[in-house]
């Protein structure tokens, strides 16, 4: 089918808006708001005939669960920063960029930066103690661009991120009622246990395993949950970006995190996919792409589509009701708003919900991320962001929550989500974060 227009609001619209103000001030939200409104219909599978079909399912016992999404950017502890200055203020080193930049209109950085970047990449190894270890360190670009490498930063400024991020926390926590939040750009549990704060002792922690210092995590409140959790790592979606290369570097695994909740299994799905191919139509500073445009970033995030599709199906038969969220590194929200019929999902005009073909190094015919999952089966949608708080910065539309089918027929209209701004001190040199907390609130 083809994906809605965004049509004029009416009276279905405006009742919509008062449940969705009773929903979210009920929840802990600061307040609903409407200025990124679009047609719910845009967000969903293309198949959606199970839910219109006019029967009425038997809907379990639910209770509201307060959900975040939240890329914390490169946090580590502060043993961690300070191994991270201690190899990049190395003279070899002297706080280099390991990434070879890319001129704009180009697809591929230049020979001699090619060169350049493999240099710095080669030194930090060395200073590190090989590329293993060098993996486990935040590369020197990862807190910005230092003005002054000759002045060295201090833990002092590193443990303001760290702040920052535990005030944030308890703010979701005491404030907003999370009770599950999905972690992105994180090393360990040890610094999860710490930017917890004073609800520490009452939430559980599982981290993704990987062998690089970014990595994915659950915290979530032993409360609402019971009988047995399970947590499974997902390490295929942790491709080589450069295949064979030995200094390359490697993406992020997905996280499944299994709760009883109400007598029965959900699962939450935590992604942070390979940046880079954000958009799908420009923007400034920002070219837009299909994924099978022949663009690095975009062949790596390609590269992703049919394990994480294959990773949604299986979970989806184990576990009907789950929930996708995390970092996806592209404007699904976006494509969702185009009119992308089925034959233009894939380059072969194949059918999305069909077997999607790898060539040899693991690509697909896929031109879009949303409407190749969002097959139908299973049919899944997204919680549409309608609201961001006052002062909140950073990246977006890359951060989503998706949810199933049996989740949205327990819902009461359409679930909606916000952003809230993090915390920070006046202007930190390192950054509390570069992404706001996203949130909802979903009956489960």
């Amino acid at each position: 089918m083809l994906l809605s227009p965004i049509g004029p609001a009416g009276p279905t619209a405006r009742i919509s808006r008062i449940v969705c103000l009773a929903a979210i001030l009920s929840s802990g939200l600061s307040a609903c708001a409407h200025n990124e409104e679009i047609s719910y219909k845009e967000e969903t599978s293309y198949n959606e005939q199970t839910y219109h079909s006019g029967a009425t399912p038997h809907i379990p016992e639910t209770s509201p669960v307060g959900i975040a999404v939240f890329n914390i950017a490169w946090a580590g502890t502060s043993d961690d920063f300070k191994r991270h200055v201690e190899i990049c203020s190395a003279p070899e080193v002297n706080w280099c960029n390991s990434r070879a930049k890319i001129p704009r209109g180009a697809q591929h950085p230049v020979p001699e930066e090619q060169i350049r970047a493999r240099k710095c990449r080669e030194a930090f190894a060395a200073a590190a103690g090989g590329f293993d270890a060098a993996m486990m360190v935040a590369p020197c670009t990862a807190y910005g661009t230092r003005r002054h490498p000759a002045i060295v930063e201090t833990v002092e400024n590193y443990n303001l991120k760290l702040d920052g991020l535990r005030a944030t926390i308890e703010d979701l926590i005491q404030n907003k009622e999370i009770k599950v939040i999905a972690f992105q750009e994180v090393k360990s549990k040890e610094v999860i246990e710490q930017i917890l704060g004073s609800a520490a002792g009452e939430f559980e922690i599982c981290v993704a395993q990987h062998n690089a210092f970014q990595t994915v995590a659950f915290a979530w409140d032993k409360s609402i949950s019971s009988g047995e959790n399970r947590c499974t790592t997902n390490s295929e979606l942790a491709l080589e970006e450069n295949s064979g290369d030995k200094l390359g570097s490697r993406v992020r695994p997905g996280l499944a995190l299994e709760l009883i909740i109400n007598g029965s299994p959900v699962t939450f799905l935590n992604v942070h996919l390979k940046s880079g191919c954000a958009n799908l139509k420009s923007a400034p500073g920002f070219p837009g792409h299909k994924l099978t445009d022949p663009e690095a970033a975009c062949s790596v995030l390609n590269r992703q589509i049919p394990i994480l599709e294959d990773w949604i199906e299986r979970i989806a038969k184990q576990s009907p009701r789950f929930v996708l969220l995390g970092d996806f590194n592209r404007r699904i929200d976006e494509e969702a708003r185009e009119r992308i019929s089925k034959a233009e999902v894939r380059t072969d005009g194949s059918d999305p919900a069909g077997a999607n073909t790898r060539d040899e190094l693991g690509g697909v015919k896929s031109n879009y991320l949303w409407q190749e999952i969002a097959d139908g089966a299973p049919s899944m949608y997204q919680v549409r962001l309608t609201f961001t708080e006052p002062g909140c910065t950073g990246f977006r539309g890359l951060d989503h929550i998706v949810i199933s089918d049996p989740v949205r027929r327990a819902q009461t209209g359409a679930p909606r989500s916000s952003k809230a701004a993090f915390v920070r001190k006046g202007r930190q040199s390192v950054a509390t974060s570069d992404h706001c907390p996203r949130i909802t609130v979903l009956e489960l």
